[in-house]
């Protein structure tokens, strides 16, 4: 290199300086660009291509009144989807569109339509082919059930259906169906909610959108006393009948199985640790199957005769072991101070 090749361009062409063509040359294989009014555009004159914008995944949740679609949209928001309820079918185009241009920070949108939006129900087409176009990547997911369910759910809530106006639930519930018979007949996914549970509901969404990774398993510790009946919603339920009451211990009678020296009793008695032991093993067993099939949630119930004792000192146990095997896991003592 000669002393002149290493002095700076300015220095070597002034008039190239005071022209404003010092330009910074394009590396090789790249194709120049030029600032022309803050605009970039290349050489030829042409504006320069910005990047192109990442289309977010979509999916439209709908379906039945009291099916199950919020406990749906909720369970797609605790994946990471950006979730929008009740949006007018309308602006579905532009909700895809303002999250093309959040720069991958809305990778995957859910839109719940329902009767509620029932005056633009009838654009739903329309922004459906006018997101084909644009090559969205969409999904219907529409949540079914049958009348019977529906109408016990309503009336558990005390709730009118939006549609029954001075009917009945179920003139509200026919009306719904037939509105929206033809969306179903789109529909990439139909779930039937009449004997799900919220959490065989989320287990079913979890398997469809949760991914290939190995989903995270929470589980639910319940005590309970079988004379107030099953937990509805248990996957699995143990009997503590088989060990001593200590309700019949006059001195422990009054606490509950929280108390150390309940614990310390329940736990002194024979078969309570081999159970517990070997309950757990079986637990580990079930909830790698579980994890296999993609079922992200189980209730664990742990039942005696009051739900005050034995049941209580075993499930929190039982939870511990499980939360040290990294298992996420809540404790509900369903029956305790029901005495």
């Amino acid at each position: 290199m000669t002393e002149h090749d290493a002095q700076p361009t300015a220095e070597r062409d002034p008039a190239r300086k005071e022209a404003g063509q010092d330009q910074p040359q394009a590396a090789a294989g790249e194709q120049p660009a030029a600032q022309e009014n803050g605009a970039q555009v290349s050489t030829d004159g042409t504006p320069a291509q910005a990047p192109e914008a990442a289309i977010p995944e979509l999916v439209i949740i709908s379906g039945m009144s009291g099916a199950g679609r919020s406990t749906a949209a909720k369970c797609l928001e605790d994946l990471g989807w950006f979730v929008v309820d009740n949006l007018p079918p309308a602006l579905i185009p532009t909700m895809v569109e303002l999250g093309a241009r959040s720069q991958g920070n809305v990778a995957r949108i859910a839109v719940v339509v329902d009767v509620r939006g029932r005056r633009f129900f009838d654009n739903l087409r329309e922004s459906l082919a006018d997101l084909d176009t644009r090559g969205v990547t969409r999904r219907i997911v529409f949540l079914e059930s049958s009348d019977e369910a529906l109408v016990r759910r309503f009336e558990s809530v005390r709730r009118p259906h939006p549609l029954q106006g001075d009917g009945r639930i179920v003139d509200g519930i026919a009306a719904e169906r037939e509105l929206l018979r033809e969306l179903r007949g789109d529909a990439d996914l139909v779930i039937d909610t009449s004997s799900l549970n919220v959490h065989e509901l989320r287990a079913k969404m979890d398997a469809q959108f949760a991914g290939e990774e190995e989903p995270e398993l929470r589980a639910t510790v319940m005590s309970f006393g079988f004379k107030y009946g099953l937990p509805v919603d248990a996957d699995l339920v143990a009997d503590m009948r088989f060990l001593p009451n200590p309700h019949w211990v006059p001195e422990l009678r009054p606490y509950t199985g929280l108390n150390e020296e309940v614990a310390a009793y329940v736990f002194n008695q024979p078969g309570a640790k081999e159970f517990l032991d070997r309950y757990a093993e079986l637990l580990r067993l079930i909830a790698a199957g579980y994890r296999r099939e993609g079922k992200r949630y189980v209730t664990i119930a742990i039942g005696c005769t009051g739900g005050k004792h034995r049941s209580v000192a075993m499930s929190e146990k039982l939870a511990a072991r499980l939360a040290a095997e990294g298992v996420e896991t809540v404790v509900v003592h369903r029956d305790m101070g029901r005495e």
